[in-house]
């Protein structure tokens, strides 16, 4: 399974399993390897699979992306390769391929020198990885019950009858008030967004929704939501999310953004 490594000089600060789908780099919160620094761009690379292997492609950023030390627009990833973006540098590994893979050469071209920039703060991913670990510690050993929940609506109110799953642990968001690009999603990333912003998983319709409103994280054994920023609050069943993040549970009423969902889960 291939991993990032977000590294600043010596410190490790985000890791990532890249599990198939597209994963952003850049400045914006919206990005999944978000880089807190003035020389990224704000969507300044992206990393996807392409066949049996992973690229990096450059979304034509202001100071480039370089891998071990040169500049490309495009390049496939190998086991090892280490990518260059301001003053962060992002490690590849790839285990698994690593044996298969063609040599990688012995590049001896001296990395480019970089706008001189002041030290700036850092993305703490503390905050996530406490997250993902409450939501991997809150796994449930039985099913739970059936559980039905009277929702408000603006046309009246209505019933939600939400059943867990006997095997699988997918999870489910059904709107019921709200403007969004969907009535349903499965929540089969282990980050979705929800917010206006095209990045977004769950995207919000409404003109001054926030870029990015909330976070929904996976793990194996459970989901959790997170407020993106300390001014956008969420409730569950009514009752304000204190301390960020809550985790979630099969039939919770979900409130964000001017958007009412009921979270649930389905077979995969």
């Amino acid at each position: 399974m291939a991993e990032l490594f977000l590294k600043f000089e010596d410190r490790i600060l985000q890791e990532l399993l890249l599990s198939g789908g597209t994963v952003t780099v850049g400045r914006q919160p919206d990005n999944l390897v978000r880089i807190d620094n003035p020389a990224v761009s704000g969507h300044h690379a992206r990393i996807y699979p392409e066949g049996d292997h992973y690229v990096i492609e450059d979304s034509e950023s202001f100071n480039g992306t370089y891998v071990n030390g040169q500049r490309v627009n495009k390049v496939e990833l190998k086991h090892g390769d280490n990518v260059t973006i301001g003053k962060h540098t992002i490690e590849f590994r790839d285990e698994v391929h690593q044996i298969v893979a063609a040599p990688n050469g012995n590049p001896t071209a001296d990395k480019p020198k970089l706008p001189q920039l002041d030290p700036t703060m850092v993305l703490d991913t503390a905050k996530a990885k406490e997250m993902l670990a409450k939501a991997a510690a809150a796994a449930s050993s039985s099913a739970s019950p059936v559980v039905t929940r009277r929702i408000s609506t603006s046309q009246g109110q209505t019933t939600v009858n939400v059943v867990p799953p006997v095997h699988q642990t997918i999870g489910t968001l059904t709107i019921v008030n709200g403007r969004t690009d969907q009535q349903k999603y499965v929540l089969t990333s282990k980050l979705t967004l929800v917010g206006r912003s095209k990045m977004a998983g769950i995207r919000l319709k409404r003109w001054f929704a926030p870029r990015v409103a909330a976070l929904i994280y996976r793990s194996e054994d459970g989901y959790c939501i997170a407020a993106s920023e300390n001014d956008v609050k969420i409730k569950v069943n009514d009752t304000v999310v204190e301390g960020g993040q809550r985790q979630l549970q099969t039939g919770d009423v979900i409130e964000v953004a001017g958007v009412k969902a009921v979270f649930g889960f389905c077979e995969g």
